[in-house]
């Protein structure tokens, strides 16, 4: 068993899916050939020898209080509720600019290409361009679904030809846990 690969393979992996950089090093038992289990996980999490992940630098990387410039402009010009805005950003992103999901979206609001290309993005890891589009599709599905944010919300996650489909929130676990989770974090929003 080689524990550093192991150790090593999933850090990359977690680099790669944060977007942030990893430095790999050799931690000493291992060049020394051998050590106990523990000593050897240990060593090779360890600080000194693994450089932390350091999160991603560049242009998309913008403090909170932006974040919220951004949402709070955006939802007022658009007519939504700027706490149902931050609620799916929390969601989507976890307010990272540079978030990537498996399926492709991108960006604070999760925006897939063609829909991010439907709404006149360029650049959805441009956080200003990402508010902007998402928030107007997050109007759009509140106009579709007239004001029920349940459903607006649940089409966000699903499309809204699901939402239509089963006349409700979709019977899928991932789109009912979100609904729940965004629609939890919209009141304690709301409520601040």
């Amino acid at each position: 068993m080689d524990i550093y690969s192991d150790i090593a393979a999933v850090n990359r992996r977690i680099a790669e899916l944060t977007g942030q950089t990893y430095a790999p090093a050799v931690p000493q038992t291992a060049a020394a050939g051998g050590g106990s289990f523990a000593s050897m996980v240990s060593s090779a999490m360890s600080p000194q020898d693994n450089a932390p992940l350091q999160p991603t630098q560049g242009p998309n990387v913008i403090p909170p209080p932006q974040i919220e410039s951004l949402i709070g402009s955006n939802a007022g010009q658009y007519g939504v509720d700027p706490a149902l805005v931050k609620a799916i950003v929390a969601n989507e992103s976890g307010f990272d600019a540079n978030a990537t999901s498996p399926t492709g979206a991108q960006g604070l609001m999760q925006l897939e290409p063609e829909t991010a290309s439907s709404l006149g993005v360029d650049n959805a890891y441009d956080p200003a361009q990402n508010i902007s589009g998402g928030t107007r599709y997050i109007r759009s599905l509140l106009e579709r679904f007239h004001g029920d944010v349940r459903l607006a919300v649940a089409a966000y996650n699903a499309g809204p030809g699901a939402v239509e489909k089963y006349g409700g929130v979709p019977p899928y676990a991932e789109t009912q846990a979100y609904v729940r989770n965004v629609l939890g974090d919209y009141a304690k929003y709301r409520s601040q």
